[in-house]
């Protein structure tokens, strides 16, 4: 099995070359590795030790990123090392000033394993809520380093507890802890006898959280929505955007605001052709009589978290994909939230839903309809916001557990 892995590695790198011809992800993904051995080691200190925060990509740093700001806060003498896989991470990311060193995460052969972590050196590796690469688990638990998956959440259908998963499940094998969001990851992994695992919730819940009690003050939205209540759509997709037209013609009291999941110049035209009286927040300096429009396109990046505090309702993209994107940020905020069908792989939005603080809608029909049923609700937003202070604690926990290894390695 092994080699089918290593050359499933091999044929992604070969796909990825065909489609950076045309993708500017795939192009980014290639330049940034291009060298990255060469790279890490002409930009870190190889001579000392590292504590290693990986993340797939942005959400997943927004997720880690309270362990990995209280472990800094504890313990500044510490050097750590964060790597991102995807290219919405580093990008955004690459000059975030707690790292010693932001990298790209070189693809999972032996000898990029071997080589990273000879370099990097680390004391310890964090990995959040997934990706489980063999040979750089292998190559940490070969050598006695502790690896830990905080965040994590497994569900039935993944490849792990598949009868034909036994690869897979050698993989989990070489995690030194699990810290799981739900009793049904505990569960999964203790029928694979792994009792590593401690049912810690999930760290997003302590960064929207404290996101909440520091909130970025955005002028420019602050005067945009006036007095009138304003639907924050966020991380929208076109069949998000393509519903949410009809509700902005229904409504015409309210403000809109949309903040896209991709602002390539491409998506943004697609949004102004269906809202073309739509202002852009980039441009509402220059043209003041945006300030008046009904609808508001959001045409950067890193925003978003700060701009559900100026809305009433939450529109939450992604649910005619591959899923939902981030619900917490908004009903941290009080927001009670709308989404599209495809949320089952995340538990807040079941647990919002259940909880009558999230809606999920199929159709412009019922996208009006739960609009209409939130307006009225006076108690969806208080239960949103109630529900994600009852979840936090979990950076706490992690942090108690990662301290046994730090002061273990303190004059590292």
């Amino acid at each position: 099995m092994l080699w089918l892995y290593n050359f499933g590695i091999f044929l992604y790198k070969i796909v990825l070359h065909i489609v950076s011809i045309f993708n500017v992800k795939a192009k980014l993904f290639l330049k940034g590795r291009n060298n990255i051995i060469q790279t890490i080691k002409n930009n870190i200190d190889i001579t000392k030790k590292h504590i290693w925060f990986h993340f797939a990509s942005l959400g997943e740093f927004e997720q880690g990123r309270p362990v990995l700001e209280q472990l800094r806060e504890k313990h500044p003498e510490k050097r750590i090392i964060i790597t991102f896989f995807s290219p919405s991470g580093y990008e955004i990311r690459k000059n975030y000033p707690l790292a010693d060193g932001i990298f790209y995460l070189p693809l999972d052969t032996k000898k990029n394993a071997a080589d990273f972590i000879h370099l990097v050196n680390p004391e310890i590796a964090v990995f959040t809520k997934y990706e489980f690469w063999y040979h750089y688990f292998k190559t940490l638990h070969a050598q006695n380093i502790p690896l830990i998956i905080i965040s994590g959440i497994f569900r039935p259908d993944q490849v792990f507890f598949k009868w034909y998963g036994n690869f897979y499940r050698k993989i989990l094998g070489f995690v030194t802890y699990f810290f799981v969001q739900n009793e049904q990851s505990v569960n999964l992994l203790k029928d694979l006898n792994l009792k590593n695992v401690t049912l810690s919730g999930d760290t997003r819940f302590d960064r929207v959280a404290e996101n909440t009690m520091r909130p970025k003050v955005l002028p420019l939205i602050q005067k945009f929505c006036g007095q009138s209540p304003v639907f924050i759509a966020g991380s929208t997709w076109l069949p998000d955007e393509q519903l949410l037209k009809e509700l902005i013609t229904a409504a015409p009291e309210w403000k809109f605001i949309i903040a896209p999941h991709e602002i390539n110049p491409a998506h943004l035209q697609e949004i102004m052709r269906l809202v073309p009286d739509a202002a852009r927040y980039t441009q509402l300096e220059k043209s003041p009589a945006g300030f008046g429009r009904q609808v508001l396109l959001i045409d950067n990046i890193g925003m978003l978290s700060s701009v559900y505090q100026y809305g009433q309702i939450a529109y939450i993209g992604g649910g005619f994909g591959t899923g939902i994107h981030n619900t917490l940020e908004a009903a941290a905020f009080g927001l009670p939230v709308i989404f599209g069908p495809k949320y089952d792989k995340f538990q807040e939005a079941k647990d919002l839903i259940a909880l009558q603080a999230a809606i999920s809608i199929k159709s412009a029909a019922e996208l009006s309809a739960a609009f209409a049923a939130l307006q009225k609700d006076e108690h969806a937003g208080d239960t949103a916001k109630k529900y994600v202070l009852d979840k936090t604690g979990s950076t706490a926990q992690i942090i108690k557990y990662l301290e046994t290894y730090t002061q273990m390695n303190a004059g590292l």
